[in-house]
């Protein structure tokens, strides 16, 4: 294999997708992009789309891979709808679904023919935190252990065809929705921080500097992985 390859970033506008593609690109990969967001400077090719309509990511995926041969993929886009127990939607509960899964179910058949053509691939799903337990995210959680299953039900599929497929659950990380929701000196911003054994949550390229391992010619015998990338959160507190 050579050491170029062509990476579909989907949620690549901002946050962890941004600072994924911008790892890829300074490397000398060829980065493509899908986000709802209007972009101007994304380092690669970039299409403004709204993932959660089948039919139009449909079409965005068509004009991908009818001119590139795509042999990585991070399935990035989420939605996130918190909610006590008793409040949860089910609407809200299915658009959480939609986003998380269909779009990383449809992405993935999108590439697939090439990656399996080409006897390589690589696939990063990106999960949360929240698989291991968060209160107020029944549906988010829900559909983040799904996307780690479909991580492990897919590398076992694709383990004889040069194709690995792993999982990302970051922990607190400090992306514009974070911010927004979570302000540097609020209350709910330390909250999070304190769970953290490191005390801090991660700038998003920490968090892509892990994909960017997992889609490396170097990381071929890892598959079916879910890596947490949480400050410690995953496996407990620190002592006091």
């Amino acid at each position: 294999m050579n050491d170029k390859h062509v990476t579909l970033i989907t949620g690549a506008s901002k946050g962890i997708g941004r600072a994924t593609a911008e790892m890829l690109a300074s490397s000398g990969q060829t980065v493509l992009g899908m986000a709802r967001s209007e972009v101007s400077d994304f380092p690669g090719e970039y299409i403004a789309v709204d993932l959660a309509d089948r039919e139009a990511t449909a079409r965005a995926l068509k004009d991908f891979t009818g001119r590139y041969k795509i042999d990585a993929l991070v399935n990035n886009v989420g939605l996130v709808r918190p909610a006590p127990l008793a409040e949860v939607k089910l609407d809200e509960m299915q658009e959480v679904f939609d986003l998380n899964l269909r779009v990383a179910l449809q992405c993935t058949q999108a590439v697939l023919g090439s990656m399996l053509e080409g006897n390589y691939g690589r696939i990063v799903n990106i999960a949360s935190l929240v698989v291991a337990g968060v209160p107020f995210r029944t549906s988010y959680a829900a559909a983040k252990s799904a996307l780690v299953s479909f991580t492990r039900s897919w590398a076992l599929e694709l383990a004889e065809s040069g194709i690995t497929v792993n999982a990302v659950s970051p922990g607190p990380t400090d992306t514009e929705l974070f911010r927004t929701n979570n302000p540097p000196g609020s209350e709910s911003r330390q909250r999070y921080t304190n769970n953290v054994p490191m005390k801090r949550v991660a700038p998003p390229v920490e968090v892509a500097a892990a994909i960017v391992f997992l889609l490396s010619e170097q990381a071929s015998f890892i598959t079916g992985q879910n890596l947490y990338v949480d400050g410690g959160s995953s496996v407990g507190h620190a002592p006091v």
